[in-house]
């Protein structure tokens, strides 16, 4: 984990953040000791959040395939 002063975080802020994201966290040192440390927050998906399925039709294709299912008898 690298280490800042107050200087040069304010001078190069969104080199630092960048270096978070891929370090993991950073330190941020004041004149009078106090610390501070800076580490990216995780993402908040939904679990509702899911990727496409590809199933090499068309749209057309698809409104086709559900209105001959709606349109069976059965018996």
């Amino acid at each position: 984990m690298r280490e800042y002063s107050f200087t040069e975080a304010r001078q190069h802020f969104a080199s630092i953040l960048d270096e978070a994201k891929r370090e993991g966290i950073v330190c941020i040192k004041k004149r009078d000791g106090e610390s501070f440390y800076i580490k990216p927050a995780e993402s908040k998906a939904s679990p509702l959040d899911i990727k496409g399925v590809d199933l090499g039709m068309s749209s057309s294709e698809i409104v086709d395939v559900v209105r001959e299912g709606r349109e069976r008898k059965y018996s």
